[in-house]
C-alpha cells in the first residue's frame, strides 16, 4: 500500500481568487504567477496572475494564496 494514501491534504478554491492548501512542507519558490510547493503528496505547481501568499504557517502546513487562478497541477514523483 502506497504510505501516502493514508494522508489528506485539503485545496479549496474560493471563486478562481483565493487558495487555501493544507499539507504544504515548503514553498519551494514562487512569483507573481507561479507558486511551486513541497506538500505531504507530492510537488504541487499553481499557476495563475498577481499571486500572492497571503499566510503560510510552517507549523500547521496551512497556506493561503490569492491571484487569477489558472491551475492547480501535482506532479508526478
Amino acid at each position: 500500500m502506497d504510505e501516502k494514501s493514508n494522508i489528506y491534504q485539503n485545496v479549496i478554491i474560493e471563486s478562481r481568487k483565493k487558495l487555501n492548501i493544507s499539507g504544504v512542507k515548503e514553498v519551494m519558490s514562487f512569483d507573481d504567477e507561479t507558486l511551486l510547493l513541497d506538500t505531504q503528496l507530492g510537488k504541487m505547481t499553481v499557476k495563475g496572475e498577481d499571486m500572492r501568499i497571503l499566510n503560510f504557517n510552517t507549523e500547521t502546513g496551512d497556506l493561503t494564496a490569492e491571484g487569477q487562478l489558472h491551475a492547480v497541477v501535482y506532479m508526478s514523483d
